[in-house]
C-alpha cells in the first residue's frame, strides 16, 4: 500500500467515525496524517464564515467551539471551552497538565495582551539536575522521570482569560468536555496510531498503561469508545470548586503523590503558588501591517519580528513563492535569529531580555548587510549577533474570532507527544515534561536540536523558554490574520511562512497554511523541507552551499483571515488528520 493510497483509506475512515459522533460535521481542509506528503490536486480553499470562525486540530473541538459562538459566546469564550475539549479528545498535545500562551486582541479598545500560563520550574529545582556526577546531561531525566514536569499553567491560564475576557463561567466552559470524557467519543485513526506508536514509552507507568490501554493489553482502534471517567471526575472538581481545586485541593493532591512517589521533587507549595502572568505581546510592522505575538518566556514573537524585518526591504512576492532566491534570504535570515535565540532568549522574571534591540529595524538592516544571496553562510562562521547597540526576545494551536471584533491565538503543550508519559493517578491526566525546554547544561541541545544559554538555565520558579509563536496580524487597526502552530523548533518558522504566504504571495489562508515549508535554524547547518519543493530550487539552493534535508512534515497551522468585507475565512492545516474549521 502507497502512503497516498493509505492516507486516503485513514481520511475517509475518520471522516465516517466523526459522523458516528457528531453527526454531519463541516471540514475546513482536506485532511493529512502527520508525515504523509500533501496530496497534489489538493484545492486549497477556505471556509467561509460571516460572523466568527474556529479553527482546531480536533473537529470535536472546533465543532463545541462553534456551537459556543452560535450561542452567543465571544471568541474567549469558543477558545477556553475548545481548549478544555482538547484537554480530552487529544491527549497528546491538548492538556491540563501542560501550559501556553494566548493572545486576545480586542478591536474595540485597539488592546492586544498576552497570557502567560507557561508551566514553571519546582522551587526545588536546581541548575545541574539532570547531568550526571561527570557533568554530562542525562536526557532521560529531563525527558521521561518524575523531574522532567513543570508546574502546570493550564487550568490557571485558561480560567484568567475566561474571567477577564469571557461570557461563560467556568463551569459552563467545562460542561462539554466533561460530557465527552464521561460518555466518551469514538476513537479516530490519528488517535489509535499515536498510542500505538508511544505504547513503548506509556506503558511503563501503570495508571497510563490503565488510561490509555484494554485491560487485556490491547490497542484502542477506530470506532471504538474512548471513555476517561477519572478525568471526567477531575474537571468536575474544578467546576464545581474553580482554579483553586487543581491547585489547592485533591486534584493538587493527586498530582503531587504521583511525582513525589515516582522521585520527583514537586510540591503542594509549588503548586499553590503558581499564578499566569498577563504581558505585553512584542509588537513589530511589516509592509504596513501590524505583528503581534508572544513575548519572552517565548523566543517566537521575538525572532518572527525580527526575521520579517530583516526581509521587509526585498521584494519576496517578486522573487517568487518557495523559489531557490526567497528560501536562501528566508534560510539565512532564519539561521541568524536563531543564534541570538540560543544567548539573549529566557523568561523575563529572571533575565534582562533585549526584546527592543532584538526586533528593532536598525538591527535587522545590519544582519541584512551580512547576507550575501549568491552564497550560504556556514553556521560556524555565525553566533548570536550584537543587538545592544541598537536599544530605543507536541503542541496544539486553535484560533477562535467573532464580529464583535474579539480575536484569540492560543498555542499550549505537553512538549513532547504525551508529555513525560506519566499519568496522575486518580486524576486521568497526563503530565508535560517541560523542563528539557530548559538549557539542561548550557550550550548542549536539548530535544529539538536548540542550544541554550545562561539566559535559559534552570532555576526554581522560573519558566523555561518556549518557542511558541501564537500570533495576531492587524492591518488599519482591525483584526486581520489569526495564526499559530505546533512543532517544537519548527513554530517560529512556520509561522513565519503562513504570513509571508497572506502578505507577499496574496494567498487565501487555506493555501497559505497548506503548502510546503521549510526551516532553518542555525544549528544544524541545513535547510530542512518537506515534500513539495522543486527538485531545481532544491539543486540551485546546493549550488549555493546550502545542505538540504527532507524530512516529514512541519507544524500544523489552524488559521484565520479576516477579508476587508469582514468576512471570516478559515484554513486547517491538512498534516493533522483531524484538523478542521468552521465557520458561523
Amino acid at each position: 500500500m502507497t502512503q497516498q493510497t493509505d492516507f486516503l483509506m485513514k481520511r475517509t475512515l475518520c471522516r465516517l467515525l466523526l459522523v458516528v459522533t457528531l453527526g454531519t460535521v463541516s471540514f475546513g481542509a482536506l485532511a493529512d496524517t502527520d508525515d504523509a506528503p500533501i496530496l497534489e490536486g489538493e484545492r486549497f480553499n477556505p471556509v467561509i464564515g460571516q460572523h466568527g470562525m474556529v479553527a482546531t486540530s480536533n473537529q470535536l473541538a472546533s465543532r463545541i467551539a462553534h456551537q459556543v459562538l452560535s450561542e452567543g459566546g465571544n471568541a474567549v469564550d469558543a477558545a477556553v471551552t475548545a481548549g478544555f475539549a482538547l484537554a480530552v479528545t487529544q491527549p497528546r498535545s491538548g492538556n491540563i497538565g501542560g501550559g501556553g500562551f494566548m493572545l486576545i486582541s480586542d478591536e474595540k479598545s485597539d488592546k492586544v495582551i498576552s497570557i502567560d500560563y507557561r508551566e514553571k520550574a519546582p522551587s526545588g529545582a536546581w541548575r545541574t539536575m539532570f547531568q550526571d556526577e561527570n557533568g554530562d546531561v542525562v536526557e532521560q531525566r529531563s525527558r521521561f522521570s518524575a523531574n522532567a514536569s513543570g508546574v502546570p499553567g493550564t487550568v490557571a491560564g485558561l480560567a484568567l482569560a475566561l474571567d477577564r475576557y469571557g461570557t461563560l463561567s467556568l463551569a459552563e466552559a467545562l460542561k462539554p468536555a466533561i460530557r465527552l470524557a464521561r460518555d466518551g467519543f469514538v476513537v479516530v485513526p490519528r488517535f489509535a496510531d499515536g498510542l500505538q506508536a508511544a505504547a513503548e514509552r506509556l506503558r511503563q507507568w501503570d495508571a497510563t498503561r490503565n488510561k490509555f490501554y484494554k485491560s487485556n493489553g490491547g490497542f484502542y482502534q477506530p470506532g471504538d469508545v474512548f471513555r476517561q471517567p477519572e478525568l471526567a471526575d477531575t474537571l468536575q472538581r474544578i467546576a464545581d470548586h474553580g482554579v483553586d481545586e487543581f491547585y489547592r485541593g485533591k486534584t493538587a493532591d493527586l498530582i503531587v503523590k504521583t511525582i513525589q512517589s515516582h522521585g520527583g521533587i514537586m510540591t503542594r507549595e509549588d503548586l499553590a503558588n503558581y499564578q499566569p502572568v498577563v504581558r505585553q505581546p512584542v509588537h513589530g510592522t511589516y509592509r504596513g501591517y501590524d505583528i503581534y505575538s508572544m513575548g519572552p518566556p517565548s523566543s517566537g514573537g521575538v525572532h518572527i519580528v525580527q526575521i520579517l524585518n530583516i526581509i521587509e526591504n526585498d521584494d519576496i512576492g517578486a522573487m517568487g513563492f518557495n523559489s531557490a532566491a526567497t528560501m536562501h534570504l528566508m534560510s539565512e535570515a532564519m539561521s541568524r535569529a536563531y543564534a541570538d535565540r540560543s544567548k539573549y532568549l529566557g523568561d523575563p522574571d529572571f533575565v534582562d531580555v533585549p526584546v527592543q534591540a532584538l526586533t528593532s529595524k536598525a538591527y535587522a538592516r545590519s544582519l541584512r548587510q551580512q547576507i550575501d544571496m549568491h552564497h550560504a553562510t556556514p553556521a560556524s562562521d555565525l553566533g548570536p549577533g550584537n543587538p545592544t547597540r541598537y536599544e530605543s526576545n507536541e503542541t496544539t494551536h486553535f484560533s477562535v474570532a467573532d464580529d464583535s471584533g474579539l480575536a484569540v491565538s492560543n498555542t499550549y503543550t505537553l512538549n513532547f507527544s504525551y508529555g513525560s508519559g506519566l499519568t496522575v493517578a486518580g486524576a486521568g491526566f497526563l503530565l508535560n515534561n517541560e523542563m528539557d525546554d530548559f538549557s539542561s547544561k548550557p550550550g548542549v541541545p536539548n530535544a529539538y536540536g536548540l542550544i541554550g544559554g545562561e539566559a535559559n538555565a534552570i532555576e526554581g520558579n522560573k519558566r523555561m523558554l518556549s518557542s511558541m509563536s501564537p500570533t495576531i496580524v492587524k492591518h488599519d487597526g482591525r483584526n486581520f490574520l489569526i495564526t499559530g502552530s505546533p512543532g517544537g523548533s519548527r513554530i517560529i518558522t512556520t509561522t513565519l511562512e503562513v504570513i509571508s504566504n497572506v502578505i507577499d504571495h496574496h494567498m487565501n489562508v487555506q493555501s497559505a497554511v497548506s503548502v510546503p515549508r521549510f526551516h532553518d535554524q542555525w544549528l544544524p547547518d541545513e535547510i530542512r523541507i518537506e515534500q513539495g519543493i522543486s527538485p531545481d530550487t532544491i539543486e540551485r539552493l546546493e549550488s549555493m552551499g546550502h545542505k538540504v534535508v527532507k524530512k516529514d512534515a512541519m507544524g500544523a497551522s489552524q488559521s484565520i483571515l479576516i477579508r476587508d468585507d469582514g468576512t471570516f475565512t478559515g484554513g486547517a492545516d491538512p498534516r493533522r488528520s483531524t484538523s478542521s474549521a468552521m465557520g458561523l
